[in-house]
Protein backbone atom coordinates (compact mmCIF):
# COMPACT_ATOMS: atom_id res chain seq x y z
CA UNK A 1 0.00 0.00 0.00
CA UNK A 2 1.40 3.53 -0.77
CA UNK A 3 0.11 5.28 2.19
CA UNK A 4 1.39 2.82 5.12
CA UNK A 5 0.22 5.33 7.44
CA UNK A 6 -3.57 4.66 6.46
CA UNK A 7 -2.75 1.01 6.35
CA UNK A 8 -1.48 1.08 9.96
CA UNK A 9 -4.47 3.14 11.01
CA UNK A 10 -6.92 0.86 9.42
CA UNK A 11 -5.23 -2.63 10.98
CA UNK A 12 -4.89 -1.20 14.63
CA UNK A 13 -8.76 0.35 14.46
CA UNK A 14 -10.15 -2.61 12.84
CA UNK A 15 -11.44 -4.70 16.08
CA UNK A 16 -11.90 -1.49 17.99
CA UNK A 17 -14.21 -0.75 14.62
CA UNK A 18 -15.79 -3.78 14.82
CA UNK A 19 -16.81 -3.82 18.48
CA UNK A 20 -18.30 -0.50 18.11
CA UNK A 21 -20.27 -2.05 15.35
CA UNK A 22 -21.88 -4.78 17.00
CA UNK A 23 -22.14 -3.38 19.83
CA UNK A 24 -24.21 -0.12 18.10
CA UNK A 25 -25.99 -3.16 16.11
CA UNK A 26 -26.87 -5.09 19.16
CA UNK A 27 -28.71 -1.54 20.61
CA UNK A 28 -30.52 -0.65 17.59
CA UNK A 29 -31.77 -3.74 16.84
CA UNK A 30 -33.26 -4.27 20.14
CA UNK A 31 -34.49 -1.10 20.41
CA UNK A 32 -36.41 -1.75 17.05
CA UNK A 33 -37.54 -4.73 18.39
CA UNK A 34 -38.99 -4.13 21.41
CA UNK A 35 -42.63 -2.73 21.50
CA UNK A 36 -43.33 0.83 23.38
CA UNK A 37 -46.29 3.02 23.22
CA UNK A 38 -46.80 6.36 21.97
CA UNK A 39 -48.29 9.39 23.32
CA UNK A 40 -51.86 8.64 22.96
CA UNK A 41 -51.30 5.10 24.24
CA UNK A 42 -50.71 3.17 21.20
CA UNK A 43 -48.51 0.40 20.73
CA UNK A 44 -45.28 1.37 18.65
CA UNK A 45 -41.96 0.43 17.42
CA UNK A 46 -38.98 2.30 16.91
CA UNK A 47 -37.48 2.87 13.31
CA UNK A 48 -33.99 2.33 12.15
CA UNK A 49 -33.54 5.94 11.99
CA UNK A 50 -34.87 6.81 16.02
CA UNK A 51 -33.00 3.69 17.14
CA UNK A 52 -29.83 5.20 15.50
CA UNK A 53 -30.28 8.05 17.01
CA UNK A 54 -30.92 8.00 20.15
CA UNK A 55 -28.04 5.09 20.21
CA UNK A 56 -25.75 7.62 18.97
CA UNK A 57 -26.14 10.48 21.77
CA UNK A 58 -26.85 7.27 24.42
CA UNK A 59 -22.63 5.75 23.91
CA UNK A 60 -21.05 9.12 23.62
CA UNK A 61 -22.92 10.28 26.86
CA UNK A 62 -23.13 13.40 24.86
CA UNK A 63 -27.02 13.47 26.45
CA UNK A 64 -29.61 11.24 27.23
CA UNK A 65 -33.59 11.93 26.97
CA UNK A 66 -36.08 9.58 25.70
CA UNK A 67 -37.11 9.61 21.88
CA UNK A 68 -39.37 9.73 20.35
CA UNK A 69 -41.63 8.88 23.04
CA UNK A 70 -41.63 8.47 26.90
CA UNK A 71 -39.84 4.78 26.91
CA UNK A 72 -41.63 1.86 28.56
CA UNK A 73 -39.93 -0.30 31.17
CA UNK A 74 -39.05 -2.95 28.92
CA UNK A 75 -37.35 -0.58 27.32
CA UNK A 76 -35.53 1.22 29.63
CA UNK A 77 -34.85 -1.90 31.21
CA UNK A 78 -32.41 -3.10 27.30
CA UNK A 79 -31.70 0.61 27.59
CA UNK A 80 -29.65 0.42 30.87
CA UNK A 81 -27.96 -2.91 29.46
CA UNK A 82 -27.19 -0.99 26.45
CA UNK A 83 -25.44 1.97 27.97
CA UNK A 84 -23.38 -0.40 29.91
CA UNK A 85 -22.56 -2.51 26.33
CA UNK A 86 -21.84 0.81 23.61
CA UNK A 87 -19.90 3.01 26.52
CA UNK A 88 -17.40 -0.08 27.38
CA UNK A 89 -17.08 -0.80 23.30
CA UNK A 90 -16.90 3.00 22.88
CA UNK A 91 -13.98 3.50 25.51
CA UNK A 92 -12.20 0.72 24.06
CA UNK A 93 -12.22 2.69 20.92
CA UNK A 94 -11.36 5.53 22.09
CA UNK A 95 -8.22 3.91 24.63
CA UNK A 96 -6.90 2.30 21.21
CA UNK A 97 -7.02 5.89 19.28
CA UNK A 98 -5.11 7.33 22.15
CA UNK A 99 -2.94 4.33 21.80
CA UNK A 100 -2.01 4.74 18.29
CA UNK A 101 -1.43 7.91 18.39
CA UNK A 102 1.73 7.30 20.38
CA UNK A 103 2.51 4.58 18.35
CA UNK A 104 6.24 4.74 17.45
CA UNK A 105 5.78 2.51 14.29
CA UNK A 106 2.54 5.09 12.97
CA UNK A 107 4.88 8.21 14.24
CA UNK A 108 7.83 7.21 12.16
CA UNK A 109 5.73 6.92 9.23
CA UNK A 110 3.81 9.65 9.45
CA UNK A 111 7.11 11.39 9.68
CA UNK A 112 8.41 9.58 6.48
CA UNK A 113 5.23 11.02 4.55
CA UNK A 114 6.51 14.30 5.39
CA UNK A 115 9.43 14.15 4.75
CA UNK A 116 8.71 12.81 1.35
CA UNK A 117 6.25 15.92 0.72
CA UNK A 118 8.72 18.34 1.31
CA UNK A 119 11.45 16.40 -0.45
CA UNK A 120 9.31 16.38 -3.58
CA UNK A 121 8.42 20.31 -3.08
CA UNK A 122 11.93 20.72 -3.54
CA UNK A 123 12.57 21.78 -7.26
CA UNK A 124 16.08 22.91 -7.79
CA UNK A 125 19.56 21.51 -6.53
CA UNK A 126 19.79 20.17 -3.15
CA UNK A 127 22.54 19.39 -0.97
CA UNK A 128 22.69 15.47 1.34
CA UNK A 129 24.05 15.46 4.54
CA UNK A 130 24.92 12.54 6.05
CA UNK A 131 24.98 12.57 9.88
CA UNK A 132 23.60 15.91 11.60
CA UNK A 133 26.15 17.34 14.22
CA UNK A 134 28.07 20.85 15.46
CA UNK A 135 30.06 20.84 11.88
CA UNK A 136 27.15 20.02 9.87
CA UNK A 137 25.23 22.51 11.84
CA UNK A 138 27.69 25.26 10.83
CA UNK A 139 27.85 24.09 7.45
CA UNK A 140 24.01 24.49 7.00
CA UNK A 141 23.79 27.58 8.87
CA UNK A 142 26.51 28.98 5.97
CA UNK A 143 25.04 27.20 2.82
CA UNK A 144 21.06 26.50 3.02
CA UNK A 145 19.16 28.92 0.77
CA UNK A 146 17.46 28.80 -2.25
CA UNK A 147 19.90 28.27 -4.39
CA UNK A 148 21.03 25.56 -2.27
CA UNK A 149 18.52 22.85 -0.40
CA UNK A 150 19.33 20.82 2.48
CA UNK A 151 18.56 17.24 3.32
CA UNK A 152 19.75 15.48 6.43
CA UNK A 153 19.87 11.81 7.45
CA UNK A 154 20.56 10.66 10.63
CA UNK A 155 19.56 7.79 13.00
CA UNK A 156 19.93 9.39 16.19
CA UNK A 157 16.11 10.98 16.94
CA UNK A 158 17.16 13.39 19.41
CA UNK A 159 19.40 14.87 16.62
CA UNK A 160 16.68 14.60 13.95
CA UNK A 161 14.32 16.97 16.81
CA UNK A 162 17.09 19.46 17.13
CA UNK A 163 17.11 20.19 13.51
CA UNK A 164 13.60 20.65 13.46
CA UNK A 165 13.85 23.24 16.18
CA UNK A 166 16.23 25.29 14.02
CA UNK A 167 13.25 26.32 12.03
CA UNK A 168 15.47 26.56 9.20
CA UNK A 169 13.80 28.86 5.81
CA UNK A 170 13.56 27.48 3.89
CA UNK A 171 12.63 24.21 5.25
CA UNK A 172 15.35 21.98 5.51
CA UNK A 173 13.88 17.87 5.27
CA UNK A 174 15.40 15.55 7.99
CA UNK A 175 14.89 11.74 7.65
CA UNK A 176 15.52 9.17 10.59
CA UNK A 177 17.31 6.60 9.20
CA UNK A 178 20.94 4.00 9.03
CA UNK A 179 22.97 6.29 6.40
CA UNK A 180 24.58 2.75 5.54
CA UNK A 181 21.44 1.38 4.43
CA UNK A 182 20.82 2.02 0.69
CA UNK A 183 17.21 2.30 1.21
CA UNK A 184 17.06 4.69 3.54
CA UNK A 185 19.81 6.89 0.94
CA UNK A 186 16.77 6.58 -2.17
CA UNK A 187 14.23 7.82 -0.06
CA UNK A 188 16.36 10.69 0.71
CA UNK A 189 16.60 11.47 -2.95
CA UNK A 190 20.17 10.19 -3.49
CA UNK A 191 18.91 8.71 -6.90
CA UNK A 192 17.63 12.16 -7.85
CA UNK A 193 19.24 14.55 -10.61
CA UNK A 194 18.86 17.60 -8.61
CA UNK A 195 21.05 15.86 -5.58
CA UNK A 196 23.93 17.55 -6.45
CA UNK A 197 26.15 17.23 -3.47
CA UNK A 198 26.39 15.06 -0.66
CA UNK A 199 28.74 15.36 2.19
CA UNK A 200 29.82 12.78 5.00
CA UNK A 201 32.01 13.80 7.67
CA UNK A 202 31.18 11.26 9.91
CA UNK A 203 34.20 10.47 13.05
CA UNK A 204 33.95 6.50 11.56
CA UNK A 205 36.32 7.41 8.79
CA UNK A 206 34.83 3.40 7.77
CA UNK A 207 31.35 4.78 7.56
CA UNK A 208 32.55 7.83 5.36
CA UNK A 209 33.98 5.57 2.70
CA UNK A 210 31.33 2.58 2.84
CA UNK A 211 28.73 5.67 2.28
CA UNK A 212 30.73 7.33 -0.59
CA UNK A 213 31.02 4.06 -2.10
CA UNK A 214 27.12 3.81 -2.18
CA UNK A 215 26.23 7.54 -3.23
CA UNK A 216 28.67 7.30 -6.14
CA UNK A 217 27.36 3.75 -7.21
CA UNK A 218 23.86 5.30 -6.64
CA UNK A 219 24.65 8.64 -8.09
CA UNK A 220 27.57 8.90 -10.20
CA UNK A 221 27.17 12.74 -11.29
CA UNK A 222 26.97 13.77 -7.80
CA UNK A 223 29.89 15.63 -6.15
CA UNK A 224 30.67 13.88 -2.71
CA UNK A 225 32.74 15.15 -0.05
CA UNK A 226 33.79 13.06 2.81
CA UNK A 227 36.09 13.12 4.64
CA UNK A 228 39.53 11.08 5.14
CA UNK A 229 42.83 10.92 7.90
CA UNK A 230 43.89 7.27 6.69
CA UNK A 231 46.31 7.14 3.78
CA UNK A 232 44.67 3.83 2.45
CA UNK A 233 41.22 5.62 2.80
CA UNK A 234 42.10 8.63 0.50
CA UNK A 235 43.85 6.20 -1.97
CA UNK A 236 40.65 3.87 -2.57
CA UNK A 237 38.73 7.35 -2.55
CA UNK A 238 40.76 9.09 -5.25
CA UNK A 239 39.96 5.39 -7.40
CA UNK A 240 36.35 6.07 -7.15
CA UNK A 241 36.89 9.38 -8.70
CA UNK A 242 36.13 11.24 -5.39
CA UNK A 243 38.25 14.61 -5.49
CA UNK A 244 36.83 16.53 -2.60
CA UNK A 245 38.66 14.35 0.47
CA UNK A 246 39.48 16.41 3.24
CA UNK A 247 42.12 15.63 5.39
CA UNK A 248 42.45 17.76 8.48
CA UNK A 249 45.93 16.19 9.15
CA UNK A 250 47.50 16.88 5.89
CA UNK A 251 45.96 20.19 5.91
CA UNK A 252 47.40 21.16 9.28
CA UNK A 253 51.11 19.54 7.70
CA UNK A 254 50.97 21.52 4.78
CA UNK A 255 50.14 24.78 6.54
CA UNK A 256 53.11 24.05 8.58
CA UNK A 257 55.39 23.51 6.19
CA UNK A 258 54.08 26.72 3.69
CA UNK A 259 54.40 29.07 7.37
CA UNK A 260 58.33 27.86 6.93
CA UNK A 261 59.08 27.34 3.48
CA UNK A 262 56.70 30.11 1.76
CA UNK A 263 55.56 32.41 4.02
CA UNK A 264 53.70 34.58 1.80
CA UNK A 265 51.68 31.31 0.28
CA UNK A 266 50.98 30.84 3.48
CA UNK A 267 49.33 33.87 4.18
CA UNK A 268 47.43 33.72 0.68
CA UNK A 269 46.12 30.52 1.93
CA UNK A 270 45.13 31.75 5.00
CA UNK A 271 43.52 34.78 3.47
CA UNK A 272 41.08 32.40 1.24
CA UNK A 273 40.10 30.43 4.19
CA UNK A 274 39.78 33.16 6.97
CA UNK A 275 39.17 36.31 5.02
CA UNK A 276 41.95 38.05 6.70
CA UNK A 277 45.06 38.99 4.23
CA UNK A 278 48.39 40.05 6.35
CA UNK A 279 51.22 41.57 5.41
CA UNK A 280 54.39 39.47 5.67
CA UNK A 281 56.42 41.93 7.88
CA UNK A 282 53.44 41.46 10.80
CA UNK A 283 55.75 39.34 12.70
CA UNK A 284 53.44 37.73 14.82
CA UNK A 285 51.74 35.80 12.51
CA UNK A 286 54.95 34.37 11.77
CA UNK A 287 56.41 30.92 13.18
CA UNK A 288 59.61 31.44 14.85
CA UNK A 289 62.76 29.73 13.50
CA UNK A 290 64.67 26.72 14.93
CA UNK A 291 63.81 23.65 16.76
CA UNK A 292 60.17 22.60 17.47
CA UNK A 293 58.79 19.58 19.89
CA UNK A 294 55.59 17.90 18.22
CA UNK A 295 53.60 16.05 21.09
CA UNK A 296 51.57 13.18 19.15
CA UNK A 297 51.83 9.56 18.57
CA UNK A 298 49.02 9.55 15.89
CA UNK A 299 48.58 10.38 12.08
CA UNK A 300 48.60 13.89 12.73
CA UNK A 301 51.75 13.66 14.87
CA UNK A 302 53.22 12.19 11.33
CA UNK A 303 51.56 14.20 9.02
CA UNK A 304 53.26 17.50 11.34
CA UNK A 305 56.59 15.33 10.91
CA UNK A 306 56.57 15.55 7.49
CA UNK A 307 55.96 18.68 7.02
CA UNK A 308 58.59 20.04 9.34
CA UNK A 309 60.79 17.75 8.07
CA UNK A 310 59.95 19.18 4.39
CA UNK A 311 60.28 22.65 5.13
CA UNK A 312 64.14 21.24 6.46
CA UNK A 313 63.09 22.21 10.20
CA UNK A 314 64.86 20.52 13.11
CA UNK A 315 61.79 18.75 15.46
CA UNK A 316 61.38 15.92 17.94
CA UNK A 317 58.29 13.66 17.96
CA UNK A 318 57.50 12.93 21.57
CA UNK A 319 54.88 9.85 22.16
CA UNK A 320 53.59 10.67 25.76
CA UNK A 321 51.35 7.93 25.55
CA UNK A 322 52.37 5.64 28.69
CA UNK A 323 52.76 1.35 28.31
CA UNK A 324 52.35 -1.34 30.85
CA UNK A 325 51.66 -4.72 30.77
CA UNK A 326 47.93 -4.47 29.44
CA UNK A 327 49.16 -1.93 26.80
CA UNK A 328 49.63 1.73 25.90
CA UNK A 329 47.14 4.59 26.99
CA UNK A 330 47.10 8.11 26.56
CA UNK A 331 47.31 9.53 30.35
CA UNK A 332 46.53 12.67 32.18
CA UNK A 333 49.79 15.16 31.90
CA UNK A 334 51.17 17.61 34.14
CA UNK A 335 52.84 16.37 36.99
CA UNK A 336 56.03 16.28 38.26
CA UNK A 337 57.52 13.21 35.88
CA UNK A 338 56.16 14.66 33.05
CA UNK A 339 57.84 18.82 33.48
CA UNK A 340 60.79 16.37 33.54
CA UNK A 341 59.95 14.11 30.29
CA UNK A 342 59.60 17.42 28.62
CA UNK A 343 63.03 19.44 29.92
CA UNK A 344 64.94 16.29 29.02
CA UNK A 345 63.61 16.12 25.64
CA UNK A 346 64.97 19.59 24.83
CA UNK A 347 61.65 21.74 25.38
CA UNK A 348 63.72 24.51 27.45
CA UNK A 349 65.97 24.68 24.15
CA UNK A 350 63.26 24.56 21.58
CA UNK A 351 61.35 27.94 20.03
CA UNK A 352 58.04 25.85 19.78
CA UNK A 353 56.17 23.47 20.69
CA UNK A 354 53.09 21.41 18.96
CA UNK A 355 50.47 19.19 21.18
CA UNK A 356 48.51 17.51 19.24
CA UNK A 357 46.77 14.45 21.02
CA UNK A 358 42.97 13.51 20.56
CA UNK A 359 42.35 14.91 23.79
CA UNK A 360 41.76 18.86 24.28
CA UNK A 361 42.35 18.75 27.84
CA UNK A 362 45.58 16.89 27.59
CA UNK A 363 46.87 19.32 24.90
CA UNK A 364 46.46 22.00 26.96
CA UNK A 365 48.18 20.64 30.29
CA UNK A 366 51.24 19.80 27.69
CA UNK A 367 51.57 23.44 26.51
CA UNK A 368 51.14 24.82 30.01
CA UNK A 369 54.20 22.74 31.37
CA UNK A 370 55.97 23.85 28.44
CA UNK A 371 55.64 27.20 28.93
CA UNK A 372 56.22 26.83 33.01
CA UNK A 373 59.64 25.30 31.71
CA UNK A 374 60.04 27.95 28.63
CA UNK A 375 58.48 30.90 29.14
CA UNK A 376 58.75 32.14 25.73
CA UNK A 377 57.78 29.59 23.75
CA UNK A 378 55.75 29.68 20.93
CA UNK A 379 52.58 27.20 21.71
CA UNK A 380 50.58 25.63 18.85
CA UNK A 381 47.23 23.25 19.48
CA UNK A 382 45.20 20.87 18.36
CA UNK A 383 41.79 21.57 19.20
CA UNK A 384 39.52 18.47 18.08
CA UNK A 385 36.06 20.18 18.50
CA UNK A 386 34.03 23.58 18.90
CA UNK A 387 33.00 22.88 22.35
CA UNK A 388 36.04 23.89 23.82
CA UNK A 389 36.86 26.98 21.69
CA UNK A 390 36.45 29.35 24.72
CA UNK A 391 38.80 28.20 26.67
CA UNK A 392 41.64 27.47 24.05
CA UNK A 393 40.96 31.24 23.23
CA UNK A 394 41.26 31.97 27.44
CA UNK A 395 44.36 29.81 27.58
CA UNK A 396 46.24 32.51 25.17
CA UNK A 397 47.78 30.50 22.54
CA UNK A 398 50.12 31.41 20.15
CA UNK A 399 48.11 29.48 17.34
CA UNK A 400 45.28 26.74 17.59
CA UNK A 401 43.78 24.36 14.60
CA UNK A 402 40.38 23.46 15.23
CA UNK A 403 39.42 20.50 13.23
CA UNK A 404 36.12 20.68 13.14
CA UNK A 405 36.60 24.49 11.92
CA UNK A 406 39.17 23.13 8.80
CA UNK A 407 36.27 20.38 7.89
CA UNK A 408 33.89 23.48 8.20
CA UNK A 409 35.56 25.79 5.89
CA UNK A 410 36.75 23.24 3.16
CA UNK A 411 33.47 21.93 3.35
CA UNK A 412 31.85 25.60 2.40
CA UNK A 413 34.19 26.29 0.04
CA UNK A 414 33.90 22.75 -1.92
CA UNK A 415 30.21 23.85 -2.27
CA UNK A 416 29.84 28.06 -2.33
CA UNK A 417 33.29 29.07 -3.62
CA UNK A 418 34.53 25.77 -5.69
CA UNK A 419 36.96 28.59 -7.63
CA UNK A 420 38.80 29.79 -4.44
CA UNK A 421 39.20 26.07 -3.33
CA UNK A 422 41.26 25.63 -7.12
CA UNK A 423 43.10 28.77 -6.80
CA UNK A 424 44.47 27.56 -3.22
CA UNK A 425 45.49 23.70 -5.04
CA UNK A 426 46.96 26.02 -7.62
CA UNK A 427 48.93 29.45 -5.38
CA UNK A 428 50.60 25.76 -3.16
CA UNK A 429 52.53 25.23 -6.23
CA UNK A 430 53.92 28.47 -7.19
CA UNK A 431 57.60 30.58 -5.83
CA UNK A 432 56.86 32.58 -2.43
CA UNK A 433 58.11 35.41 -4.47
CA UNK A 434 55.12 34.95 -6.98
CA UNK A 435 53.36 34.77 -3.80
CA UNK A 436 54.89 38.38 -2.53
CA UNK A 437 53.93 40.16 -5.83
CA UNK A 438 50.50 38.76 -5.09
CA UNK A 439 50.16 39.99 -1.66
CA UNK A 440 51.39 43.37 -2.82
CA UNK A 441 49.17 43.71 -5.96
CA UNK A 442 46.16 42.83 -3.89
CA UNK A 443 46.95 45.79 -1.46
CA UNK A 444 47.77 47.58 -4.04
CA UNK A 445 44.83 47.03 -6.30
CA UNK A 446 42.04 46.14 -3.61
CA UNK A 447 43.64 47.85 -0.62
CA UNK A 448 43.62 46.42 3.10
CA UNK A 449 40.80 44.27 3.25
CA UNK A 450 40.39 42.65 0.12
CA UNK A 451 37.20 40.06 -0.05
CA UNK A 452 36.89 37.20 -2.88
CA UNK A 453 33.83 36.94 -5.30
CA UNK A 454 32.87 34.41 -7.93
CA UNK A 455 30.72 35.42 -10.31
CA UNK A 456 29.96 33.20 -14.32
CA UNK A 457 29.49 35.04 -17.01
CA UNK A 458 25.73 34.12 -17.80
CA UNK A 459 22.07 35.95 -18.11
CA UNK A 460 21.26 35.20 -14.68
CA UNK A 461 24.88 36.82 -13.23
CA UNK A 462 25.85 38.83 -15.89
CA UNK A 463 23.01 39.85 -18.05
CA UNK A 464 24.18 43.04 -20.16
CA UNK A 465 27.76 41.74 -21.12
CA UNK A 466 26.01 38.11 -21.61
CA UNK A 467 23.80 39.60 -23.94
CA UNK A 468 26.78 42.16 -25.78
CA UNK A 469 28.44 38.61 -26.36
CA UNK A 470 25.63 36.46 -27.38
CA UNK A 471 25.03 39.44 -30.00
CA UNK A 472 28.60 38.86 -31.43
CA UNK A 473 30.27 41.54 -29.00
CA UNK A 474 33.62 41.63 -28.06
CA UNK A 475 35.53 43.15 -24.92
CA UNK A 476 38.51 42.13 -23.47
CA UNK A 477 39.32 42.11 -19.18
CA UNK A 478 40.82 45.19 -19.19
CA UNK A 479 37.56 47.02 -20.47
CA UNK A 480 34.88 45.54 -17.85
CA UNK A 481 37.37 46.05 -14.44
CA UNK A 482 37.91 49.78 -15.62
CA UNK A 483 35.93 52.20 -12.92
CA UNK A 484 32.35 52.53 -13.75
CA UNK A 485 32.88 56.68 -12.53
CA UNK A 486 36.07 57.16 -14.97
CA UNK A 487 36.74 54.31 -17.24
CA UNK A 488 40.53 55.94 -17.22
CA UNK A 489 41.23 54.51 -13.89
CA UNK A 490 40.90 50.58 -13.46
CA UNK A 491 38.64 49.63 -10.61
CA UNK A 492 39.47 48.26 -7.58
CA UNK A 493 38.92 44.60 -8.28
CA UNK A 494 41.58 42.14 -9.25
CA UNK A 495 41.43 39.16 -11.23
CA UNK A 496 42.62 36.25 -9.47
CA UNK A 497 41.49 33.05 -11.50
CA UNK A 498 39.48 32.51 -14.85
CA UNK A 499 38.11 28.74 -15.35
CA UNK A 500 36.96 28.31 -18.92
CA UNK A 501 35.58 25.01 -19.64
CA UNK A 502 38.17 22.43 -17.75
CA UNK A 503 41.02 24.98 -18.09
CA UNK A 504 42.15 26.92 -15.07
CA UNK A 505 44.27 30.19 -15.82
CA UNK A 506 45.74 31.42 -13.01
CA UNK A 507 45.97 35.69 -13.00
CA UNK A 508 44.86 35.56 -16.79
CA UNK A 509 46.26 38.47 -19.29
CA UNK A 510 43.77 41.47 -19.10
CA UNK A 511 43.63 41.62 -22.85
CA UNK A 512 42.12 38.28 -23.13
CA UNK A 513 38.57 38.00 -24.42
CA UNK A 514 35.46 37.63 -22.47
CA UNK A 515 33.64 34.45 -23.22
CA UNK A 516 30.35 33.09 -22.66
CA UNK A 517 30.45 30.82 -19.60
CA UNK A 518 33.60 32.18 -18.16
CA UNK A 519 33.79 31.94 -14.86
CA UNK A 520 36.06 34.21 -12.41
CA UNK A 521 37.66 34.10 -8.90
CA UNK A 522 37.83 38.47 -8.25
CA UNK A 523 39.25 40.07 -5.18
CA UNK A 524 37.91 42.97 -4.45
CA UNK A 525 35.52 44.89 -1.38
CA UNK A 526 32.16 45.35 -1.28
CA UNK A 527 31.95 48.64 -2.85
CA UNK A 528 33.98 47.68 -5.63
CA UNK A 529 32.39 44.48 -6.33
CA UNK A 530 28.92 46.07 -6.46
CA UNK A 531 30.29 48.51 -8.97
CA UNK A 532 31.70 46.12 -11.37
CA UNK A 533 28.31 43.63 -11.14
CA UNK A 534 26.72 47.25 -12.24
CA UNK A 535 29.04 47.36 -15.01
CA UNK A 536 28.03 43.59 -16.39
CA UNK A 537 24.49 43.58 -15.27
CA UNK A 538 23.43 47.31 -16.43
CA UNK A 539 23.78 48.07 -20.65
CA UNK A 540 24.09 51.77 -19.51
CA UNK A 541 27.18 50.91 -17.39
CA UNK A 542 28.41 48.56 -19.89
CA UNK A 543 28.87 50.96 -22.78
CA UNK A 544 30.23 54.10 -20.66
CA UNK A 545 33.56 51.75 -19.06
CA UNK A 546 34.02 50.16 -23.20
CA UNK A 547 33.40 53.62 -25.15
CA UNK A 548 34.37 56.28 -22.83
CA UNK A 549 30.70 58.12 -23.27
CA UNK A 550 27.10 58.04 -21.77
CA UNK A 551 24.43 56.74 -24.59
CA UNK A 552 20.67 55.82 -24.39
CA UNK A 553 20.92 52.15 -25.29
CA UNK A 554 18.05 50.31 -27.00
CA UNK A 555 17.36 47.34 -24.70
CA UNK A 556 14.61 45.95 -27.44
CA UNK A 557 14.41 45.99 -31.14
Amino acid sequence: MENYALWIIIRRMRIPFLVIIVTFSISIIGLMMIEGMDDQGHPYRMNFFDAFYFVSYMATTIGFGEAPYTFTYPQRLWVSFCIYLTVIGWFYGIGTIVALIQDKTLLEEITRNRFKKELNAITGNFILFLGYSKVTKEIIDRVNGYDNRIVVIDKDENKINALELEEYNPVVPALKGNIEDSEVLKFAGIERKNCKWVVSLLKDETKNVKTALMCKILNEKASVIVKATNSEFKEYLANLGIRNVIDPFSIISKRIYLAHAAVHIWLLERWVMTGVLYKSDVKKYLFPKGKYIVCSSGMMGKAISEGLRKAGVEHVVLNINKCDSKGCFQNVFGDKKDLEFLEKNGVKEAVAIIAATKDDFINLMILKSAKKINPKIFTIARENTLDDLSIFEAAHLDRNYVLEEILIEKTYNYINKPLANIFVKRIVKESDEWGKKMIDMLLDRVGEDPKLYEIKIVESEAYALYNFLKDGGRVDYETILRDRGDRKKMAKVALLLLKRGEKIILQPNLKREVMIGDELLLAANDDSFNDFEYVVENYYELHYVMEGEEKNIPIFG
